[in-house]
């Protein structure tokens, strides 16, 4: 099937309430292998609607309830920038709850993502301190998701996947110092920033509950 002919397949069918564009497709950065991401949203499956994979078209069936469903953090930024095709109701309004972290998710997500991401440099410090400099990379390659999920979210905001970090900060740029080189750069490194941006936002108890800082600062 076609990315046309899915797409008027899905606007003549009522149970269908949603069709969602994404990928590098809707945030403009395909090239010459990009396929069409798209998700059909339905009230309740139904096997007249099923997920494929083609070399054009990836296509996956969800339901209403599992559009809604914020609980996968990992997928919620296929939603970012994601272009809503057809809504029957209420479906931008998920997509956007998808993209972005609300008021009440903020706090659980920097607490426990800024908890690991300490964790990490601490121990990668002590690796360094005591001439395990292999051991040390490997603690820095763990560090990085914890503090692109930290920092994201002081901001309300999901982690972006690899591939669209640029894409990202080009779009919806960060504060200083938090460019795109500053955000690849070694986790150690951007520790003190991190740690001033989180103290502002109330999170130094987090900060506090570790001794020995010094050793990372």
């Amino acid at each position: 099937m076609t990315y046309a002919a899915l797409l008027a397949r899905a606007e003549a069918d009522p149970d269908v309430v949603g069709v969602i564009l994404s990928g590098s497709k809707a945030r403009g950065t395909d090239g010459p292998h990009s396929d069409w991401d798209v998700h059909v949203v339905v009230r309740e499956q139904t096997p007249r609607w099923t997920g494929s994979h083609t070399r054009e078209l990836d296509t996956a069936v969800l339901t209403l309830a599992a559009l809604a469903d914020v609980s996968d953090r990992w997928a919620r930024y296929a939603y970012r920038g994601a272009v809503v095709l057809l809504d029957r109701g209420g479906i931008a309004e998920l997509v956007h709850a998808q993209a972005t972290l609300s008021p009440a998710e903020v706090d659980p997500f920097v607490r426990e993502e800024l908890d690991g991401y300490i964790n990490f440099v601490y121990r990668a410090a002590k690796s360094r301190r005591d001439g395990h400099h292999d051991l040390a990379r490997l603690d820095e390659l763990e560090a990085g998701p914890w503090f692109l999920w930290t920092l994201f979210a002081l901001y309300g905001r999901v982690r972006p996947y690899n591939k669209y970090l640029r894409w990202e900060l080009d779009n919806h740029p960060l504060p200083a110092p938090w460019t795109f080189e500053r955000l690849v750069s070694t986790p150690s490194a951007v520790f003190t920033d991190l740690e001033r941006l989180a103290r502002s936002r109330g999170y130094g108890d987090v900060f506090d509950a570790w001794e020995d800082l010094d050793l990372l600062r």
